[in-house]
């Protein structure tokens, strides 16, 4: 029987897990699904401001609404998350890994040279932007078995795919680190390994999105958008769509793909 699209998009008490919850990308993702009824788990380090988030939510929603301080540098603290929403909610239908380390973090060795790339940074970027992905999907396992239509969203980037044009960069204080675009790399083939090994319960995709708008300098806002066929940088709206697309029966037979939010970056 063919379902009405209104049915499709129904998620209403469904539980959603948001890594990186009160980022901007996170947010944006959040009130999303808020909007949609479902139950929330926020995810965020402990120097976030995820409580203070939450307790904005909580004023407008009337949604279940978790949070969890969570070091995605620490296997002990990722452990925890299992746990925390057993008790909770004693299942977990949607996961959007979106927790990251940025082009623009503030890192030492991080936006610079190559020369001056620390490999510890390195380590670090690795460790939250792929290892913890792997560890709360693989400790998540079971819950996300529970429900009757579990999807897994891991939030990628334009540089997963494609190598960066430095020049954009010039004459500002951004860069493009290279941790930053393997790690994203491994994250979507993490992706498409994982759409095979839990599939036919779990389906599991990416979104990889170009670059978003926060006030950059002029220069490279106007050197990206002659880049761009839309003539715009991105903004956390339209992620949102793509994500709420992967969540519900919408996208009931897609897994291990990866959909390009960018603009038409990569066309040209």
């Amino acid at each position: 029987m063919t379902l009405k699209v209104e049915e499709m998009l129904d998620i209403k008490g469904k539980t959603c897990l948001i890594t990186g919850a009160s980022g901007h990308v996170g947010q944006a993702l959040t009130f999303a699904f808020a909007e949609m009824d479902c139950n929330l788990i926020l995810l965020d380090h402990p120097n976030s401001d995820l409580i203070k988030f939450k307790n904005k939510l909580n004023e407008k929603f009337k949604n279940k609404v978790s949070s969890i301080f969570c070091d995605l540098e620490s296997p002990e603290d990722i452990a925890k998350i299992g746990p925390f929403i057993e008790d909770r909610f004693n299942c977990l239908d949607i996961l959007i890994n979106n927790a990251a380390f940025v082009g623009s973090s503030n890192l030492d060795g991080w936006a610079t040279s190559l020369e001056n790339q620390s490999l510890d940074t390195w380590r670090r970027a690795i460790e939250v932007n792929l290892s913890a992905s792997f560890q709360i999907i693989q400790k998540n396992k079971k819950l996300l078995e529970k429900s009757s239509n579990a999807s897994i969203i891991n939030v990628g980037s334009i540089y997963g795919i494609y190598g960066p044009d430095l020049s954009i960069y010039e004459n500002t204080k951004l860069n493009n680190p290279a941790a930053y675009s393997v790690s994203k790399a491994g994250l979507l083939q993490l992706t498409r390994w994982m759409s095979t090994v839990l599939a036919p319960k779990i389906r599991v995709n990416s979104i990889s999105p170009g670059g978003i708008f926060r006030d950059q300098p002029e220069e490279f806002v106007k050197r990206y958008i002659e880049k761009t066929p839309l003539k715009r940088m991105g903004s956390e709206s339209d992620i949102v769509g793509a994500a709420i697309y992967l969540s519900t029966n919408l996208s009931s037979w897609v897994t291990g793909q990866n959909i390009i939010v960018d603009g038409g970056w990569g066309v040209w």
